[in-house]
């Protein structure tokens, strides 16, 4: 490739430079981007709502946790270890739970 000749790999061929190294897409497709988003992560939050919190989803927390507390006494644990690794256990499983501690405010 000569020097007059653009490089197909240089995304807009530079014509966003502000100084730095970086790249800025045009406002036209940061908008496309916004309108994707915005569009499709409604119905993903809704699916995920409903993959967390329908009774199907419950009763496999449920079973979990009665599982991971049976194994524990019949390790030899007593009553009150388990319960509490138990708890842990739970708290582990409940996204609610771990989004929280990515809220910094």
């Amino acid at each position: 490739m000569n020097k007059h000749e653009k490089n197909p790999f240089e995304a807009n061929h530079m014509k966003h430079h502000h100084g730095n190294n970086h790249e800025f897409p045009e406002p036209a497709k940061i908008k496309e981007i916004l309108d994707v988003v915005s569009e499709k992560i409604p119905g993903l939050l809704k699916e995920l709502s409903n993959l967390l919190y329908s009774p199907e989803s419950a009763r496999n927390y449920a079973q979990a946790a009665a599982t991971f507390y049976k194994e524990l006494r019949d390790a030899g644990m007593d009553n009150r270890q388990a319960f509490e690794l138990t708890q842990q256990y739970m708290s582990t499983l409940n996204l609610g739970h771990i989004m929280k501690g990515f809220n910094h405010d």
